[in-house]
């Protein structure tokens, strides 16, 4: 496996280095100096085409500068992207009435929070987002169901969302969190009866369409969002994929306190 994952490895990378090599001969800059010397009679396209191949040989450097610089505008297009998805979808992300919410509803800065129960980050941030939530009475959370490892993820997820409709969310959510260990089936209908569900309701409403239209949606949201793995935060005008600490959180929700409104 290592093996054919190496060969794999290889083979995007040189597919990667042919695909520079290409916008290199492809460079309008390029091409434009091409031409001259080629109506100059200088040289063929061959000799031109040769020259190209011969200086970037001599001047491998140029590939991983060619590859630096695509990367980075790749990645300045997706937040530009991401960031007109935050304007354009504010209600999906913000204030979609069937989400979950935590900490003040009502209150003047919302984050939110796109998660699995699986997922040890996500685990690890529990008690951070609960921290932050204690130390800032203005503070509101969206919780977005965001199952991606697995059937167990989902189940999980569909059934926190059907604890919602018996009132008993935050206390489930935390409740999956704290167990400290895997998800499964099996923990999840014990921890919910620990909670005090009506579990054979909670198995009922799991299987409302409405409940799986969510989840669809968070992934659908998420995807143009460009948040592509748990957790990941919104966070006013911020999008903050992965893990952080409380000072970092508190700095996130500060700065979008201070927008202009």
């Amino acid at each position: 496996m290592k093996q054919a994952n190496r060969y794999g490895g290889l083979i995007a990378r040189a597919l990667l280095v042919a695909g520079v090599t290409g916008w290199f001969l492809l460079n309008p800059d390029v091409q434009g100096a091409g031409r001259s010397a080629m109506a100059a009679g200088e040289m063929s396209q061959d000799q031109f085409d040769q020259r190209v191949h011969d200086y970037i040989i001599a001047h491998p450097e140029v590939l991983m500068q060619a590859l630096q610089s695509l990367d980075a505008r790749q990645r300045e297009a997706e937040a530009a992207e991401a960031k007109a998805v935050l304007t354009s979808r504010a209600d999906d992300i913000f204030r979609d009435k069937q989400s979950p919410v935590g900490g003040n509803a009502q209150g003047d800065v919302t984050m939110v929070e796109f998660f699995d129960y699986n997922c040890p980050y996500c685990r690890q941030m529990a008690p951070v987002m609960a921290q932050a939530a204690a130390d800032d009475p203005q503070l509101k959370i969206v919780y977005k169901e965001f199952p991606i490892l697995g059937p167990d993820s989902v189940f999980a997820a569909k059934a926190a969302l059907a604890a919602q409709k018996q009132g008993k969310y935050s206390q489930f959510h935390k409740a999956l969190f704290d167990a400290r260990t895997r998800v499964t089936e099996a923990i999840v209908l014990k921890i919910a009866a620990e909670a005090g569900l009506d579990v054979a309701r909670m198995k009922s409403d799991m299987q409302q369409p409405e409940i799986q239209a969510l989840i669809d949606r968070n992934a659908e949201l998420a995807q143009a969002l460009r948040i592509t793995g748990t957790p990941g935060f919104v966070v006013g005008d911020q999008i903050f994929p992965g893990a952080t600490n409380l000072e970092t959180m508190k700095k996130l929700i500060e700065q979008a306190r201070a927008q202009p409104k």
